[in-house]
């Protein structure tokens, strides 16, 4: 064969590959995996891809060759969040309006009910293998007399919560780790594996790293397998107690020595200079709480080290998804498998000083663990420390937006959110989706992709409608939401409702009056226009009764007078 048609003869196999190359991007797997991975008490800005220090170097690039979604939300707690991503549902619909405690109220049963489908449920239904590794916490808590010894692992009931509200008993065919919510992550309790109560742990046990590693141990043995998979990865990281390896403090020991404010402005900066954020609709709002001058040396170096801890724990959590992706990639699956990151709440401003309920007493070796912030030289990270970011971090964790978790506030429920699908996206990598949306999106979205159905019958009744609508046109380049809905919120006394249009009625729990904003002009909700707009606050006062009414929502008196 003479040059020139060596030349013509490589060009057109090339052009043939390249064909077939499109022809796969374009079509998708009719069933491809899907892994929702879920941190937990995650600022907005926390991630390096939205503005923070922590080194996240794989979330990063997942974010580089996929999209950030930056106006999406969650239900502002850890239990009402995780309901919503299981079953599609406002959480009062799905039984988790609260906590886990049982109570007689439908939507406050503190528990998933019954008769709500899970999308693992769903999905096992459709043909695809289950599994789930981490924070269950959507099942009644069970407490024995002696709840402390099995709180520090002393001994060992055998349940930690009816086991009908098992995972196992609710679609997953695997589950390894802990049935309840807060964790020593060195000494964790309520893990199960499957069913069984875990009553021995490896010398080196760190919880990020076994959720972790467990997860890409089942990615490693679903290379064989035909059927497509999907992965719940349910993280307690970066949640407190403020628990870290040594050697991921180390990385930050000097990170955040100029305090809060100095930190803050930084993070805005450079969440401006990368889009997430427009300064004109999201100015930074104001700080809150202790000034750093006014801190003792000794008071600056440990309040550092609160943060420097809270970093550390995101950059292990990273760490080890890196491990995540790169089995995924392994199995030749990563093309068709979608993943979607995101977190169940803002940072969290919490601050217990007692042990009790969830916390621990002693470490795995028996050392008593310090709550009271009395040793000033003793820093976050150890085992023997319950340590919390507090106030001033929580807000700067969650940049530019107000307040924390548990407020109907944007800094409460407005999450970070990355989505990476090789074959099914079709917007530009490294993007942002501006469109809004909500956690009970994802089991719609899940099942649209997967081609799944909801059952027509499930535990002898028929189920709830999802509430949720499908997220996959986003994802296939249409700028907005045709079938955008109003989204509402309540947990412990705090109300929100935000109109399609941007509009957003909201009453926090430490508040007594309603506020009204204008999203597309305020995201950090700085100026009150409810006076200048009273009859669209009460209509939208009305627009939440109605749903409240519909879900089991707990209505009160001040509900019912005009805003």
């Amino acid at each position: 064969m003479k040059p020139l048609q060596w030349i013509v003869a490589v060009a057109l196999l090339f052009g043939a590959w390249a064909h077939a190359q499109d022809e796969t991007s374009s079509n998708p797997a009719p069933h491809p995996n899907i892994v929702i991975i879920l941190a937990d008490d995650l600022g907005y800005s926390d991630l390096g891809c939205f503005g923070g220090e922590a080194r996240t170097p794989n979330l990063d690039a997942l974010a580089h060759d996929g999209v950030r979604f930056t106006n999406f939300y969650n239900n502002a707690r850890c239990c009402p969040s995780r309901a919503s991503l299981l079953t599609g549902l406002y959480p009062h619909q799905a039984g988790v309006g609260g906590m886990t405690e049982k109570t007689s109220s439908p939507g406050y049963a503190g528990r998933i009910k019954p008769t709500a489908p899970t999308i693992a449920e769903v999905l096992k239904a459709g043909g695809y293998h289950t599994a789930m590794f981490g924070k269950w916490h959507v099942s009644n808590t069970l407490q024995r007399p002696e709840h402390m010894k099995d709180l520090n692992r002393q001994q060992f009931p055998d349940f930690f919560s009816p086991i009908e509200q098992y995972p196992t008993r609710r679609g997953f065919e695997e589950y390894l780790w802990g049935i309840w919510g807060v964790v020593d992550y060195f000494n964790p309790f309520s893990l199960v594996d499957g069913e069984k109560p875990v009553t021995e742990l490896p010398d080196d046990f760190y919880m990020t790293d076994a959720i972790n590693q467990h997860a890409a141990d089942y990615i490693a043995r679903q290379k064989a397998s035909d059927q497509p998979f999907f992965l719940y990865i349910a993280h307690n990281a970066p949640h407190w107690p403020l628990h870290a390896r040594a050697e991921d403090l180390e990385k930050y020991r000097n990170q955040y020595n100029d305090g809060f404010d100095a930190v803050r402005q930084a993070r805005y900066k450079r969440m401006v200079e990368m889009g997430i954020v427009d300064p004109k609709i999201a100015p930074l709002s104001p700080t809150i709480g202790m000034g750093w001058d006014a801190l003792s040396p000794e008071e600056k170096r440990f309040q550092s080290g609160l943060f420097q801890a809270h970093a550390a724990m995101i950059d292990r959590m990273d760490q080890g998804l890196g491990r995540v992706f790169q089995a995924i990639k392994d199995t030749g699956k990563w093309d068709d498998t979608l993943i979607i990151f995101l977190s169940d709440n803002g940072a969290s401003a919490e601050r217990y000083e007692d042990p009790g309920f969830d916390r621990a007493t002693i470490t795995r070796d028996g050392r008593p663990i310090q709550y009271h912030y009395t040793d000033l030289s003793k820093l976050a990270g150890p085992e023997d420390t319950w340590y919390y970011i507090g106030r001033d971090w929580a807000n700067v964790a969650n940049t530019p937006y107000r307040k924390w978790k548990a407020s109907q506030y944007n800094g409460g429920e407005r999450t970070p959110m990355i989505v990476h699908w090789p074959a099914g996206l079709r917007v530009t990598g490294g993007s942002f989706i501006r469109a809004r949306g909500h956690i009970i999106d994802l089991m719609p979205t899940a099942l649209d992709i997967a081609s799944a159905h909801m059952p027509e019958q499930f535990a002898g009744e028929k189920p709830h409608s999802l509430q949720g609508s499908s997220l996959r046109r986003l994802l296939e380049g249409q700028p907005d939401r045709p079938d955008a809905a109003a989204l509402f919120g309540e947990h412990e006394g705090g109300r929100s409702v935000i109109t399609p249009d941007g509009w957003k009625l909201v009453r926090d729990r430490d508040e007594h009056q309603w506020h009204l904003y204008n999203l597309d002009n305020d995201q950090t909700e700085l100026i009150d226009l409810i006076d200048q707009h009273r009859q669209r606050a009460e209509k939208m006062r009305a627009m939440w009764n109605d749903w409240a009414h519909q879900n089991d929502v707990r209505v009160t008196s001040s509900d019912k007078a005009d805003p």
